[in-house]
């Protein structure tokens, strides 16, 4: 894999020991309120639930809080240069429950789960509509699905896209932290194809260590082979 294609969206940062600290307290913390404040339709039968997509988003949290410690100020800073504003006061809520609402209506049937938690939105893509096993190819039926999610975006250009790749637990660990990341990788380049602005985007591959089910069933191995998109506001 060429490396130089993950640049632009990834930074990286020198973290001192104090900061890993920090940052690992704020990741627990915010999981914790994550798993507590999320509410999720199924994509099927329309209904309300937390279980799976709940832990979804307490690992969103966590991998949230990694990605923007490493981003920094820098994607904001670039972003209003490029004369996209940022977000203020109590519009932020409103912009991204309008947002919320669309995804939903794209998304509707499609096996996505929208999770929303807080100001986030967390779009939470199976392995049975995203990719097969030990591949990052794009699933031919994927495309639609991205195709829906670049549409929403697109009119939403005031918020962040974090792509996050998963894999199940088959195969070496280090192997699968590399495809997680192509995977990543893999979607983020899809929606730059559909215009949406690459300074918007990072991604960050997270190998097998969050799974949101069972990784002793093909049905839970598909559910842990999953791409993540969080969708987060860009404030003042």
């Amino acid at each position: 894999m060429n490396n130089n294609l993950i640049q632009p969206r990834v930074q990286s940062l020198k973290i001192t020991k104090k900061s890993k600290t920090t940052l690992a307290v704020s990741a627990i913390l915010l999981g914790s309120l994550a798993l507590g404040a999320c509410t999720t339709i199924d994509p099927y039968t329309r209904e309300e639930k937390t279980s799976n997509a709940a832990k979804g988003t307490a690992i969103g949290a966590v991998s949230g809080a990694v990605l923007g410690v490493l981003a920094g100020d820098s994607r904001k800073a670039t972003l209003i240069g490029a004369g996209i504003g940022a977000l203020a006061g109590g519009g932020i809520g409103y912009y991204m429950d309008t947002q919320e609402a669309k995804l939903r209506q794209e998304l509707e049937a499609t096996g996505v789960s929208v999770t929303r938690s807080g100001n986030s939105i967390i779009l939470n893509m199976p392995g049975n509509i995203t990719f097969n096993t030990n591949s990052s190819a794009i699933s031919a039926n994927f495309y639609r699905v991205l195709d829906s999610v670049a549409k929403v975006i697109n009119e939403f250009e005031k918020t962040y896209v974090d792509v996050y790749g998963h894999t199940d637990s088959v195969g070496d660990a280090a192997y699968n932290m590399r495809l997680s990341q192509q995977r990543a990788d893999a979607v983020a380049k899809y929606l730059e194809t559909r215009n949406v602005l690459p300074q918007r985007i990072m991604t960050k591959g997270m190998g097998e260590d969050y799974p949101i089910a069972s990784n002793d069933t093909a049905y839970g191995r598909s559910q842990n082979r999953r791409v993540e998109i969080k969708l987060t506001p860009i404030t003042n």
